[in-house]
């Protein structure tokens, strides 16, 4: 599971944050069950089990195997093995956890310093003041680029009167854009960096 992708990630533990599915891996640790056995076991409907056991074996934590007309299910061990040395790898829980820290930061600074809903599309937001921190200012910055497409060059003017929409002080925007290689410029041409 390569956790460049931290949604697979997040999927992965909402699939055993379940209490039902916790208690189908727990039982499945010890033997194989059919899905008629493991809804006696839980009291469960077997059409609730099934739903339970395709979302584990979506990531290979249970695995099937047919005996006559019946489909055995047991714990995938090396599964929870190889994910578990993955994630608890230094260089890959530091990513995980910072990852997660800094989107949770970056949406709190964008929260602070603008008038109205900045995650909302077409939504009448205002830059309340640039942010004197380096690190704050850069997390406005990249909110500001997104106002840009990839691709398109934008004469200087129609980038002030873009910046303007959220903050008088559009020159400085506009510089600052620039020093921290968001965009680019050449005799009065703008375009946006395309990976950010």
């Amino acid at each position: 599971m390569p956790l460049e992708q931290p949604d697979i990630l997040i999927n992965f533990f909402k699939a055993l944050a379940d209490e039902s599915r916790l208690r189908i891996v727990g039982i499945l640790a010890n033997q194989e069950y059919s899905v008629e056995e493991l809804a006696k076991v839980m009291q469960l409907k077997e059409s609730i089990v099934s739903h339970h056991l395709a979302k584990l074996q979506k990531f290979n934590l249970v695995s099937m195997r047919s005996q006559d007309d019946t489909y055995l299910y047991k714990l995938d061990n090396t599964t929870l093995q190889t994910i578990g040395k993955e994630i608890f790898q230094d260089k890959n829980r530091t990513n995980v956890l910072n990852n997660g820290e800094s989107e949770t930061w970056s949406r709190k600074i964008l929260k602070n310093f603008f008038e109205g809903d900045p995650f909302l599309e077409n939504s009448n937001v205002r830059l309340k003041e640039i942010p004197a921190s380096r690190k704050k200012r850069l997390v406005i910055l990249k909110w500001l680029v997104n106002q840009f497409h990839v691709g398109v060059n934008y004469p200087e003017r129609e980038v002030n009167a873009i910046l303007q929409n959220y903050h008088p002080d559009y020159a400085t925007l506009r510089r600052e854009l620039i020093e921290n290689q968001l965009m680019q410029r050449s005799q009065g041409i703008y375009w946006r960096i395309a990976d950010i």
